[in-house]
């Protein structure tokens, strides 16, 4: 890392400590005690971030945060560090620039968060992001076993606190954490379950150690949600070889970067007019590692909000001036503050007051006189739901900008292609046609396709529907144009329309060529509705003759000279049935049959009566299907065909289609060579009597 950090401040204890505290976490910082150090340090050194005090020996920091606003404006961003704690201070700093502001006495560990914050915002790289996090109290056994993991190759960060693991958890985003089950503060399980809540976190491997080896152990850190279980005593391979397994079997997906971390740094913002009540949340809130700024009034928390953001208000109800349920109510009206979590802090356990005070928009209301621990719980809650909030809203954001742009994108090329008819259609009246007739066959060619997907008789109705609207719309209008022609004809005469008699008559020609081309895409469509039949999706009686007709009419640029094609109608014709799936269930066959066929052939289609079944049989002269084969090929996904020729679901839908109908679908070999399907389907009592009679 190139670029390094300034520490600038007159005090030589806070000035070692923080330049130690940033060479531990990896990061190079430059200490200097006053102005014109800290100005030399900036001509000389790649500085990147200033952590600057306020008061020093020779000046005000103020003076030099004016100066690098000036001089360099965001190149370098300044968190100043300062022991003055009013509100109008800290207004005063972030006023004149600086990107953060930390109170002393300082958390080392929010401190280095912000730090490294700031350096992403320059793009420079975190060398420990990605690495293995161990969590152990065991300095030998941390010792031991992150020394084995850099042996495998691994980068690792160490920390011998579940409290101080979670934190660098939050920092670096671990590729995986092996924690200790037992630990001085929260223990592993509970460690693992703060990952589990934390959206940022959650899909991170973990890996719980323990010396216990009783199955209460292993049950509990499994319902904790790591992803495996070891003993300390397993000699350090089988650590690894654990490890690594749960490494290879977690799919960790990248973390969305604007996806703060829960365990990340927070910024609380305390409310009340007691010095006492508001020195106690800082201790407690502070012991928990958030930056806790404390204001006596809600006009200064207001002021406070204008120049930075928090992360959750404690509001006390009771303030001179604007009280709390006052400052809820103008925080959540605004739309920069509304999302921001407010917990109302009351003396009394009156219900009205409780109730009042959540209707001004409050997110959650506590007594003065609970636990900080509990208080504590709230404030972890109310950032939970705010992260869950943050994520769902980016979620939607994503979708809209999605549809959106997809929106954007049709209608950008609707309105392309409705320009490019309008020009072609000047250029060649009757190209339009052509085109609609050329596609009308390459959609027919794609439906066939889609026939083995299960999903021809849609499309092919979606066509046949789109098409057929168009067509009646031009159909009618050419009608009235040949009747406009016919009028003017009449009402000049041949006389005054001999100087255009040419002209006129192309024109009568030209709108007779269109309407034997419009009729020609009428009967088309007619066919592929009967095909389609998605407007009878119930049972009824049909023919099989015209299902027949529909299906070869389908097929027939596939068939063409190369296969003959023969059929035999019996009694009765009309059968009781769901038309559009009897289609498709033919159409599988024929097609299959076709498909079996190298070079030329025949393909014999019967239809009829047996006793109480009517029975359809499609028989090709191809060269079989093998025994071995034959239970299978009813398998969805089974297919003899090569890769990218067909999916294996036609016979499968076509059984399925069949059993639909409580009919039965036979494959055999047919006489004389070939196969033969035969589907059978249970008439009606008054159609086979009749077919029996």
């Amino acid at each position: 890392m190139s670029e390094r950090v300034l520490v600038v401040d007159d005090s030589l204890t806070v000035r070692m400590d923080l330049v130690e505290t940033l060479d531990q976490a990896g990061i190079p910082a430059v200490p200097s005690g006053t102005l014109a150090e800290a100005r030399r340090a900036l001509e000389t050194k790649p500085i990147a971030v200033v952590v600057l005090d306020l008061v020093l020996p020779d000046g005000d920091g103020l003076e030099l945060l004016r100066e690098l606003r000036r001089e360099r404006g965001k190149a370098v961003s300044v968190i100043l560090l300062s022991s003055e704690a009013a509100v109008a201070s800290r207004i005063r700093g972030l006023g004149a620039g600086a990107d953060e502001y930390v109170g002393k006495p300082y958390d080392k560990t929010y401190l280095i968060a912000k730090v490294r914050e700031l350096l992403q915002v320059h793009h420079v790289a975190d060398p420990e992001l990605g690495a293995l996090l161990v969590i152990d109290d065991s300095r030998t056994f941390r010792k031991t076993l992150a020394e084995a993991l850099r042996k495998a190759g691994h980068s690792v960060i160490a920390a011998e606190t579940g409290e101080e693991g979670l934190k660098l958890a939050a920092a670096h985003r671990p590729r995986a954490i092996v924690v200790d089950g037992l630990l001085p503060g929260i223990d592993g399980p509970t460690v693992i379950r703060r990952v589990r809540l934390d959206a940022a976190l959650r899909g991170i491997p973990c890996v719980l150690l323990t010396g216990a080896k009783d199955i209460d152990a292993e049950l509990n850190a499994l319902d904790a949600g790591a992803d495996a279980f070891v003993h300390k005593n397993e000699e350090l391979e089988v650590i690894l070889a654990k490890l690594g397994a749960a490494l290879r079997a977690a799919a960790v997906p990248k973390a969305d970067e604007k996806t703060a971390s829960l365990l990340a740094p927070k910024r609380i913002l305390a409310v009340d007019p007691s010095a006492t009540h508001r020195e106690q949340l800082s201790l407690a809130l502070r012991g928990e590692g958030y930056e806790v700024i404390a204001a006596p009034s809600g006009e200064e928390a207001l002021d406070l909000l204008g120049v930075q953001s928090v992360d959750c208000i404690l509001l006390s109800t009771v303030m001179p001036g604007l009280d709390g349920k006052e400052v809820c109510r103008r925080l959540k009206e605004s739309p920069a503050f509304r999302d921001i979590p407010v917990i109302l802090l009351a003396s009394g356990e009156d219900r009205t007051s409780m109730l009042e005070a959540l209707a001004t928009g409050a997110d959650d209301y506590v007594q003065k006189a609970v636990e900080l621990e509990v208080l504590k719980a709230r404030v972890r809650a109310q950032l939970r739901r705010r992260q869950f909030e943050d994520e769902t809203r980016r979620v939607r954001e994503r979708l809209l900008k999605s549809e959106i742009e997809a929106s954007e994108a049709r209608a950008a090329r609707e309105i392309a292609e409705t320009r490019a008819r309008l020009v072609e259609a000047l250029e060649q009246k009757n190209r339009d046609l052509e085109a609609a007739y050329v596609e009308l066959q390459e959609t027919q060619t794609k439906l066939v396709q889609a026939a083995k997907m299960a999903s021809l008789g849609s499309l092919v109705a979606g066509v046949a529907h789109e098409v057929n609207n168009p067509l009646a719309f031009v159909l009618s209008h050419l009608k009235t144009a040949e009747t406009s022609l016919s009028d003017v004809e009449t009402r000049l005469g041949e006389a005054a329309l001999e100087p255009a008699q040419a002209s006129f008559r192309k024109a009568k020609d030209r709108l007779q060529g269109m309407r034997m081309g419009l009729e020609r895409i009428q009967d088309l469509v007619l066919k592929l509705r009967t095909f389609s039949r998605l407007d009878e999706g119930e049972r009824k009686r049909v023919s099989t003759r015209e299902c027949i007709d529909s299906v070869l009419t389908i097929l027939a640029h596939r068939l063409s000279d190369r296969i003959t094609v023969t059929q035999e109608i019996g009694t009765p014709e009309l059968i009781d049935c769901m038309p559009g799936l009897l289609n498709q269930a033919i159409m599988n066959l024929v097609s299959n049959a076709a498909d079996a066929i190298e070079g030329s052939g025949t393909i014999h289609i019967s239809a009829g009566a047996e006793g109480s079944n009517y029975v359809i049989v499609v028989r090709d002269s191809g060269p079989g299907i093998p025994s071995e084969l034959r239970e299978r090929v009813l398998d969805p996904f089974f297919t003899t065909k090569p890769v990218g020729s067909g999916t294996g679901l036609g016979l499968s839908i076509t059984h399925s289609i069949v059993k639909k109908h409580g009919g039965t679908l036979e494959l055999s070999d047919a006489p004389g060579g070939g196969t033969q399907a035969i589907i059978r389907l249970p008439l009606a009592p008054e159609a086979g009597a009749s077919a029996l009679s």
